[in-house]
């Protein structure tokens, strides 16, 4: 069976859940041991060295990045196609893609920081929370023109580009920022989200939840210990300088909470 390493909070590793459920694939999906604390090892890390999910086993193969893992179930199970059939619907969708994963996600991320972690308060938080509404605003008028009058971000058919899509959405959703009433966009969050594949990508966090995962508070403590270190890679760093909270990561430094990704031998 394959063994796809996961944690239910991630938009990357839901969108390879989303695949290997819509492919008919089956799967076990376990949690890092240390991955909250920058510290996991064994197989995971063997199979992704930067020590982030999702890590994909299949037999003797390794492979990490959620973009990469997608390539390789739909060369591997082509059928039912995710991506589009003509080479320039497959570059829209990819380019679709990179913009969620490297410019969108950050957004999520660091309201995660602020409200979840309690990295800043005051006029910081309240500064950067504009920030970032302001952005999302932005980000769902550019997604509407993206969707035109297409039934699905992948065409005629669901697919690669509405994967890329809806974990990232239905975060910024949990953050209480909504697609526009009305909007095409809101019409098909409504229906993406009806898709068994969804449904149990989204019934994987609220299990979790049930399941006794911390508190939030309870995060935040640790975070505040140094016990929890939060990844600030890329466009998360980035992102965080971007908004106005250079002295959110330079706290983090000073406590060690915040970490990067790791040199690799």
């Amino acid at each position: 069976m394959l063994r796809l390493y996961d944690h239910p909070f991630s938009p990357y590793a839901q969108k390879v859940k989303i695949a290997l459920r819509e492919k008919g694939l089956e799967f076990e999906a376990p949690l890092p041991a240390g991955i909250g604390a920058g510290a996991a090892g064994g197989e995971f890390v063997q199979a992704n060295p930067r020590g982030e999910v999702p890590a994909l086993i299949d037999g003797e193969v390794r492979i990490f990045d959620s973009t990469i893992i997608l390539e390789y179930l739909e060369d591997k199970w082509p059928t039912p196609a995710l991506l589009p059939t003509s080479p320039a619907e497959r570059a829209r969708v990819r380019m679709l893609e990179e913009v969620m994963d490297t410019h969108f996600e950050p957004i999520n991320w660091g309201l995660a920081e602020i409200r979840a972690f309690k990295r800043a308060g005051g006029e910081l938080a309240q500064s950067i929370e504009r920030r970032a509404a302001k952005q999302l605003a932005g980000y769902f008028v550019w997604l509407e023109r993206q969707l035109g009058d297409r039934p699905w971000f992948n065409g005629e058919a669901f697919g690669w580009g509405d994967i890329a899509v809806a974990p990232y959405l239905n975060g910024s959703r949990g953050h209480g920022h909504h697609a526009p009433a009305g909007s095409r966009l809101a019409e098909w969050m409504e229906l993406v989200n009806q898709r068994p594949s969804l449904a149990a990508t989204t019934k994987d966090i609220t299990d979790m939840l049930a399941g006794g995962a911390r508190g939030m508070t309870d995060v935040a403590k640790l975070v505040e210990e140094g016990l929890f270190k939060r990844q600030y890679r890329d466009h998360r760093l980035e992102w965080m300088i971007k908004v106005g909270g250079l002295d959110v990561v330079a706290k983090g430094l000073e406590r060690d909470n915040i970490r990067f990704g790791p040199d690799l031998s």
